[in-house]
């Protein structure tokens, strides 16, 4: 391991401790949490950039990560200074300028897989290795707190999330569910990362759930590699789960296979399993439910409810009671959904036959990638409207007879994809109905977010690698930027010295855009004679 250190900027600040209260407060100049709230919402309520102003945005600055190739990092921002990882290391940089104060990389670690951001506690920052440490800094010297193996590597299981953390406790997935493993979600002490509970997303045999496995489900899958959110009056967090293994065979592993494809709303001291809900009983189409949930309180057919918001892989969007995990209302998520008529009055799929994968191949709607993936999703609560990013796109899915093998990568098949189409959607979440959408050129392969703030102004990326703000209302297009490289991460927004910033990772680098401020007039000097 090493790390290397430049003059600090943070004296002013050595005392400030990160505390419940400032990261349940939400964003405004900081940004502390994956996400920017516990709720998920992506959104600032700063109101500096509107759709009056939001023309003259000009990059204020860029940093290049060392070595980096695909950024998937949202980066975190506490009192000026943002910290951004990727694989196996994490960088401290002044939000104002750009420049690096320290940076950190893990040499130890063997394993290179994409990293999606940090998370900050006290005067620490926290992330993880691709071969499962939780690693913690001193956040103003980057100098090593601890570095704590929560998962063997060895057992086909990988860490690409960033850790979300709650009342001291650092709350962590596994990565790897298409390799044959067992998933799990664990809660680690923000002090000293020995773990607090481990709740595993596939039963072992004989336990509750179990009885929906044919097969398999000593490897079954259910990764949880995207972070998760957290209602702090219910002290419950929802975790979504990925795929059953193998992906593509599904003869091996009949059944609805709990709990894979999964919402798990599970209690933040115990890890217990309050409810669950599986969008795609008995995937195999590779669609597993790594997508935002999402937490509001709305009227759903005239009736107050608490609600979790779920754009799901499958084609459909959801709206689910977050108490009980009652299916409140589905909607198509994107247009072409070839492989169920819809969802039936419990939110299960109503299934249509032959499209499960064979020897010779079937296409189906939507692809492998999904109707949506892992980018984060946006709720205005000025607009009331929740942002996500669609594909409309088919793919063509085949299976095979060879015999799988644990932790080898074994699929049970493959898929391709056509030419596709991303379509940013403006969604009603009291209705799913759709407001406004804003179509995309390109060949349907960004993985840009979205965010959005106070003063109406959505920003996202487009598929031909441009930066762009839109009206939050409307999805008219007020400003874009050429970023030179695809996009592959989610922005965010943080405020310094009352100036509002917005920043994203690219593939290689980290962008910051801010107001265009013209210059002052300096009067000349005056020679004396």
């Amino acid at each position: 391991m090493f790390r290397l250190t430049l003059p600090c900027i943070l004296a002013a600040a050595a005392l400030a401790q990160v505390r419940q209260e400032d990261i349940e407060r939400g964003p405004g100049a900081d940004w502390l949490t994956y996400a920017g709230n516990l709720a998920g919402w992506r959104y600032s309520p700063v109101a500096e950039i509107t759709p009056a102003n939001a023309s003259r945005l000009v990059p204020k600055w860029v940093y290049h990560v060392p070595g980096a190739r695909g950024l998937r990092s949202s980066p975190i921002v506490y009192q000026g200074v943002l910290y951004i990882t990727n694989t196996n290391s994490i960088y401290a940089v002044d939000a104002r300028s750009g420049r690096q104060i320290w940076q950190y990389a893990d040499t130890r670690a063997k394993k290179a897989q994409v990293n999606r951001g940090a998370a900050i506690w006290g005067n620490r920052v926290y992330f993880t290795t691709s071969d499962n440490y939780l690693t913690a800094l001193d956040r103003e010297s980057g100098g090593i707190i601890f570095s704590r193996k929560f998962a063997d590597v060895e057992q086909g299981t990988g860490s690409t999330s960033a850790p979300l953390i709650v009342k001291g406790k650092v709350i962590v997935g596994s990565a790897g569910g298409d390799s044959g493993m067992r998933g799990f979600i664990m809660a680690l002490s923000a002090d000293n990362g020995e773990e607090l509970w481990k709740t595993y997303t596939v039963p072992a045999k004989g336990e509750k759930g179990s009885e929906t496995w044919g097969g398999m489900i000593e490897y079954g899958g259910g990764a949880a590699w995207l972070s998760g959110t957290y209602d702090t009056e219910l002290d419950t967090l929802y975790w979504t789960t990925g795929n059953p293994w193998p992906d593509y065979a599904g003869h091996l592993r009949t059944g609805d296979n709990l709990y894979t494809c999964s919402l798990l709303a599970l209690d933040l001291n115990t890890g217990k399993m309050k409810w669950h809900f599986q969008f795609t009983p008995h995937d195999t189409h590779d669609w597993d439910a790594q997508s935002w949930p999402v937490l509001v309180d709305i009227a759903v057919r005239g009736r107050p409810r608490k609600a979790v918001l779920h754009a799901n892989r499958n084609g459909f969007f959801y709206t689910l009671d977050r108490v009980t995990g009652e299916f409140l209302q589905g909607t198509k998520l994107i247009d072409r959904v070839t492989w169920a008529r819809g969802l039936d009055d419990k939110g299960r799929p109503v299934v249509i036959p032959g499209k499960e994968p064979t020897p010779e191949g079937n296409w189906v709607c939507p692809s492998v990638k999904g109707a949506t993936n892992w980018m984060g999703q946006s709720y205005n609560p000025a607009t009331g409207l929740l942002y996500v990013l669609t594909l409309e796109q088919c793919g063509f899915y085949n299976t095979t007879f060879q015999e799988p093998v644990p932790m080898k990568n074994f699929s049970g098949g493959g898929a391709t994809e056509e030419g596709g189409q991303v379509i940013l959607r403006a969604l009603d979440p009291k209705t799913g109905r759709r407001v406004w959408e804003y179509p995309m050129t390109g060949a349907g392969r960004m993985w840009t977010g979205t965010v959005s703030n106070a003063g109406g102004v959505l920003f996202t990326g487009d598929d031909d690698g441009h930066m762009v703000a839109l009206d939050a209302r409307t999805g008219k297009h007020l400003w874009h930027f050429n970023m030179g490289e695809l996009q592959t991460a989610s922005p965010i927004l943080y405020q310094v010295d009352g100036k509002q910033y917005l920043a994203i990772a690219s593939a290689t680098a980290v962008f910051s855009f801010g107001l265009f401020e013209p210059a002052r007039s300096i009067e000349p000097p005056k020679i004396v004679k």
